[in-house]
């Protein structure tokens, strides 16, 4: 049996009264992204667009990099991955060790990765996954992120979800995954968080940050006529935080779910809801022990 088959199920903690964060860290390679890169590829290969010893390209802040070169490895295609040199080392080191060809751009030069991953795809015809703006990132979050977190608390829990709070990428979980929660719970509110050095969804200009994974410099899918409310979080409030989950909770995540955690805590103090919030413990730690 393929690891790739142990996606997503992942539980939800309780962090306060209020608070509950579904933990992606479960995921085979420590991220949420497992879910989204494994229905790009897995489409791809039905549609049979992709065979073994084909080469597969992203742009990426790392981690959607990482669970593609894991699946790369998994079943036999090569993979190119074009990364902002800013990220983390450990970042790099793990999309090596999964056997990528890293491809290095400016800092924070995510329009370059993104511009330069589409003309070596189309020069070389390798297989661009696409994630900044392919439907099947929402698709994923539609079909597990929000089944299952209706599953976990609106069943289980008996809980009324009042507030959906997410850091944004490319927007998949927001849109994927917040919406669909919505159907169920109209009355639900859609909280994007974002990194106040690049507050692009607020109406800012794109920055350099230390927030990894969202905030890359662009709306991508995201629909800010979905949205109900734009948290910003500093890159230093947001590392503290995250060092906290770990000392107060021996909750041992990234930065962008420290920005997650504050974001929602805020929105709690400033709304004070009857009902619960959730949002999501994005990925492991360790990928940040240089950064945090």
């Amino acid at each position: 049996m393929n690891l790739s088959r142990q996606i997503g199920n992942t539980p939800l903690i309780q962090i306060s009264e209020k608070i509950y964060a579904k933990a992606e860290l479960f995921n085979p390679t420590g991220s949420i992204k497992d879910r989204p890169a494994s229905y790009i590829i897995n489409d791809a290969e039905k549609r049979g667009i992709l065979e073994k010893g084909d080469t597969i390209i992203e742009a990426t802040s790392g981690n959607m990099g990482i669970s593609f070169a894991w699946l790369a490895a998994e079943r036999g295609y090569k993979c190119k991955i074009v990364m902002p040199s800013n990220m983390s080392e450990e970042r790099k080191q793990m999309l090596r060790i999964f056997g990528a060809d890293l491809i290095e751009v400016g800092a924070g030069d995510f329009e370059g990765a993104i511009q330069l991953r589409n003309k070596l795809a189309e020069e070389n015809g390798w297989f661009n996954c696409n994630q900044f703006h392919n439907p099947l990132n929402i698709k994923a979050h539609e079909e597990t992120t929000a089944r299952e977190i209706i599953d976990q608390l609106s069943v289980r829990e008996k809980k009324f979800i009042e507030g959906f709070v997410s850091g944004t990428g490319t927007g998949g979980t927001l849109m994927g995954a917040g919406l669909k929660v919505k159907k169920r719970v109209p009355g639900m509110k859609i909280i994007a968080v974002e990194p106040a050095e690049s507050p692009v969804m607020s109406g800012g200009e794109p920055g350099l940050h230390g927030i990894q994974g969202i905030g890359d410099g662009s709306k991508f899918l995201v629909d800010l006529n979905r949205v109900d409310k734009i948290i910003t979080i500093s890159t230093e409030e947001a590392t503290e935080r995250s060092r906290r989950l770990a000392k107060e909770m021996g909750i041992f995540v990234g930065i962008s779910a420290g920005a997650n955690i504050l974001a929602a805590e805020r929105w709690v103090l400033e709304n004070k809801p009857e009902g619960v919030v959730v949002t999501f413990l994005c990925d492991r730690g360790e990928r940040y022990l240089s950064c945090i």
